[in-house]
């Protein structure tokens, strides 16, 4: 009997414990779901907040080029064209060139025919490739398809550095994204604004490729869409010519309180990226940026890109309006490719 009651005893006291491990368990799981749910959730306010802003333009048409051979290179009977072909007499490469080797006599002018169009064939390639460059990219060798470098230039800065929104904002709202020489002054007043806060540069990423032209436009939308994909919304926008500017949602702060324009502390581990897109038919070779002198190098480089050889640029940075900023795991989320500088 008291062996029974013994058994009925131990029997019990496990069931309750295994009831209330049971128990435990699962306040465990609620509390971890809760607490997932909150965090999300104010992930997720202050996500839908983040927009960017945007500037740009350009064209990817082939260049107008009239290919005209210098006078020492190409005599005057071609015309001035690639594929002019033999025309005897007229000042052309006529009987007269061949003269001094075979002559008219003996039988030998069919041959002597046939040497001159050899020797046209020979030069008209010559002309044809005689116009790629030093560098080997072949610009005026075939002017119809040049060669285009497409380069993407990103930097996340500190929280701090403010007044970039400020300044790109700035330049959104009054440059001229029409014409080449209004592009050309946005690339260069973007790159003097990064170029002026080098104390808040934390990482940097580098991207450079040479292209044909057909494909070149091609490149540089997919680099596009790419960035721009990664903003909820282009809460500022100014490209070719057209000003567009959206009323910016209510924007969280790091802590999910509502953030605004005065008084938000400049928390650590908070971020603003900038976006330089160019496409351009300079051969443009930038660094691998490791340090902040390679940085500095880059943005030289692109910097002083001409009008006359830039074709297309895009300035993206986020978040746009003054007060927001990211965090850093949205940064490492949205831009794993940053590397510290």
């Amino acid at each position: 009997m008291v062996e029974r009651i013994k058994n009925a005893t131990t029997t019990y006291s496990a069931r309750v414990a295994e009831h209330l491990k049971l128990k435990s368990l699962l306040k465990s799981l609620f509390v971890f779901g809760l607490a997932a749910l909150l965090i999300f959730s104010q992930a997720d306010g202050a996500l839908a907040a983040r927009g960017g802003g945007r500037i740009g333009g350009g064209s990817f048409r082939a260049p107008s080029r009239t290919y005209t051979s210098p006078s020492s290179r190409a005599p005057s009977g071609y015309g001035g064209g690639y594929g002019g072909g033999y025309y005897p007499g007229g000042g052309g490469f006529g009987f007269p060139f061949i003269l001094p080797f075979v002559g008219f006599g003996g039988g030998s002018g069919l041959f002597g025919i046939l040497i001159a169009i050899a020797i046209a064939n020979f030069l008209i390639r010559t002309f044809r490739t005689s116009g790629v460059g030093e560098d080997g990219m072949g610009a005026y060798g075939d002017s119809s398809n040049p060669m285009v470098s497409v380069a993407r230039l990103q930097i996340g800065l500190l929280a701090q550095a403010r007044g970039l929104q400020t300044d790109l904002n700035r330049i959104a709202n009054t440059a001229d994204t029409g014409t080449s020489a209004g592009l050309t002054k946005v690339l260069q007043e973007t790159t003097l604004s990064l170029l002026r806060n080098p104390e808040y540069w934390a990482y940097a990423d580098v991207e450079s490729d040479q292209t044909r032209l057909v494909s070149a436009e091609q490149a540089f939308n997919q680099l596009a869409i790419a960035e721009r994909s990664k903003f909820t919304g282009e809460t500022l926008s100014n490209v070719n010519a057209q000003i567009s500017q959206a009323k910016p949602k209510a924007a969280l702060n790091s802590s999910g309180e509502l953030a605004t324009d005065s008084g938000i502390p400049d928390a650590p581990g908070e971020y603003i990226v900038a976006t330089i897109l160019v496409a351009g038919q300079s051969k443009l070779s930038l660094p691998s940026i490791n340090t902040a002198n390679d940085l500095r190098d880059a943005l030289k480089k692109i910097g002083a890109i001409s009008s006359d050889q830039l074709m297309a640029v895009e300035v993206l940075w986020t978040p746009q309006v003054s007060g927001e900023t990211l965090t850093a795991d949205e940064l490492i989320a949205e831009y794993p490719n940053l590397q510290l500088v």
